[in-house]
């Protein structure tokens, strides 16, 4: 019985569009957010979840995945939300992953509407659980992570529906 690995190469223009993705999702949570009293623990809607979106499903889970990990955890690192960021870089990426996933299954390559929206609403849900998860961990309360659920439902929604018709977009022009 022959094994062979399969090493799947990393080239140069995946090495330029993965950074682009991770800069552009730290931009987009970075100065692309409004900061609203959505919940005991303050909050912020940004355009961070749109970036991560359309980057799974325009180039996969991989690079879907490290856009969100990297691209939202640098953005705790560097705004004061420290304590956050291996939190995020295990939701996020996962969330990209995720969307990936599903957006490319069967061959559709992330080119299925109702693929896509279920990738995101699936990966949503990923999300409420990783951070109400986060905070009983960082706050040590059971009741006060579901203040924050409305607001993450939020940002889950604008990034659907902002990221889906630019992702659309985007396709036609990628590969």
């Amino acid at each position: 019985m022959e094994t062979t690995i399969r090493k799947e190469k990393f080239t140069t223009r995946d090495l330029v569009e993965t950074s682009l993705l991770i800069v552009l999702v730290f931009i987009a949570t970075k100065f692309i957010n409004i900061k609203l009293p959505i919940s005991i623990n303050g909050g912020l809607i940004h355009l961070g979840n749109t970036m991560l979106f359309i980057s799974a499903i325009v180039f996969g889970k991989k690079k879907g995945a490290i856009s969100g990990a990297f691209g939202m955890a640098l953005f705790d690192l560097v705004s004061g939300w420290t304590m956050w960021a291996p939190f995020t870089f295990i939701v996020r990426g996962i969330m990209g992953y995720i969307i990936g996933s599903i957006s490319w299954s069967s061959g559709k390559c992330g080119n299925n509407t109702v693929t896509n929206i279920f990738a995101i609403i699936i990966s949503g849900i990923w999300m409420l659980v990783g951070y109400y998860i986060t905070e009983v961990i960082l706050y040590g309360n059971l009741t006060v992570p579901l203040t924050s659920i409305p607001g993450n439902i939020t940002q889950v929604v604008i990034g659907l529906i902002i990221g889906l018709p630019i992702a659309k977009v985007i396709k036609k022009y990628i590969r």
